[in-house]
Formats: C-alpha cells, sequence, structure tokens
C-alpha cells in the first residue's frame, strides 16, 4: 500500500472508504441534502457545484456521486426530499374517479405549499428552478411524475403527457406569484378559495374536451 508523505495511506481514485465517508448511514445522505439545498438556494444551480455540497455536508465529492449522480440528480433528490413529508403517506398509484382528478390534485399541491415544514425547502429549491432550464425541467418532471400521477393514476388519453403538463403549469405558475413573488392579492387571498378557483380549470386541463373553452 502506498502512503503519503506524513505516513498515512494514499488515498486511492473511486468510491470513497468508510473512513473518508462517516458512518454511511442515512443520516449522512441527509447531510448532504441540506447542504445541496443550501447551495442551490444561495448560488443557483448553474453556480452550485458537486464539490461545494460536499464541503457543506462534511464528505468527500465522491460520496456526492456515490449516493446521488450528477448535478442534477441531486438537485432532482433535493426536490423530492423537500417535498416527502406532506407525499409519503400517498399510495403510488392512487387511481381516483376522473371527475376528482383537479380537485384531488389542487389540494395536494397546495398542501405541500401551505405547510412550512415542506415550503420553507422547496422554496430555496424552486429559485433555482426559476432562473435555470435545467432546473426547471426536473422541478416540472417532479411535480407531473412525483405529483400528478399518484394522484389521476394514469390518463387515457392519447394527449396524456401535454394535458399533465399543462395542469401543472397552471398550479406551479401560481406557485411562483403566490409564494416566490408574492403578488397581491394572489398571496394573501385564502387558500381553500384559490382550491375552489382553480381546481375546475386543473380538472379541465385533465380531462375537459381540448377543443372546447371553459363555460
Amino acid at each position: 500500500m502506498s502512503t503519503t508523505a506524513s505516513g498515512r495511506p494514499a488515498r486511492r481514485r473511486g468510491r470513497p472508504s468508510r473512513a473518508e465517508t462517516g458512518d454511511g448511514t442515512p443520516r449522512t445522505r441527509d447531510r448532504i441534502l441540506d447542504s445541496a439545498r443550501t447551495e442551490f438556494a444561495e448560488r443557483g444551480y448553474d453556480k452550485a457545484s458537486i464539490r461545494a455540497i460536499a464541503r457543506g455536508a462534511e464528505v468527500n465529492p465522491a460520496l456526492v456521486h456515490h449516493y446521488f449522480g450528477t448535478k442534477e440528480q441531486v438537485f432532482a433528490a433535493a426536490v423530492a426530499a423537500a417535498a416527502a413529508p406532506a407525499t409519503q403517506g400517498l399510495p403510488q398509484d392512487s387511481q381516483f374517479a376522473a371527475d376528482e382528478f383537479g380537485v384531488r390534485f389542487t389540494r395536494l399541491f397546495f398542501g405541500i405549499w401551505e405547510n412550512p415544514a415542506t415550503r420553507i425547502p422547496l422554496l430555496a429549491i424552486v429559485r433555482s428552478a426559476v432562473n435555470n432550464e435545467t432546473a426547471a425541467r426536473i422541478f416540472r418532471g417532479f411535480v407531473t411524475a412525483q405529483l400528478l400521477s399518484r394522484v389521476t393514476g394514469g390518463l387515457n388519453t392519447p394527449d396524456a403527457e401535454l394535458r399533465a403538463e399543462l395542469a401543472a403549469a397552471q398550479l406551479v405558475g401560481t406557485v411562483l406569484l403566490r409564494y416566490v413573488l408574492k403578488a397581491e392579492p394572489l398571496a394573501s387571498t385564502d387558500a381553500e378559495e384559490l382550491i375552489r378557483r382553480l381546481a375546475p380549470v386543473v380538472q379541465h386541463h385533465l380531462t375537459g374536451d381540448a377543443g372546447r373553452a371553459l363555460d
């Protein structure tokens, strides 16, 4: 085994050793995610780096790659972790009645954002998505794949992907205006009132006649 000038074993390339990575428990993984959210919030997606995320978590950069892969994958994991408290109890494939899709999804979405435990870390993530297309794509994909699909159980239409993205865009846009830009009166309107108004629009995107305008 080769050694350094100090007599310590030289570090090998590749996967970090247990001594380098800490205890290797989920707590280490959580530290990386916490550091990632901080880094993305303070520096934005473009300037955030794996090395800085690792430094904030006090781990070797190789461990960040080992757990998450690329910076895109770290960002996606940070989004999922931020929303996890509100989604962990939701079944993976919840097939609700078609006429309930709009209100179910809208209520789930607002439930995530009205809860400070999920809103605060998500706001840090969304600020990166506002200024970077890669981050925005990852965030949209999370909303569509991890939230919308778990309410609808899959739309049985040839344009299902477009419908899902339109529904997601409706609510993501509301989130940006209400929680990020704090536009009034949207920012101070009661959440139940917003759910009441938005649910029919979301329902139309998901199951309505694409050739007809809303009544």
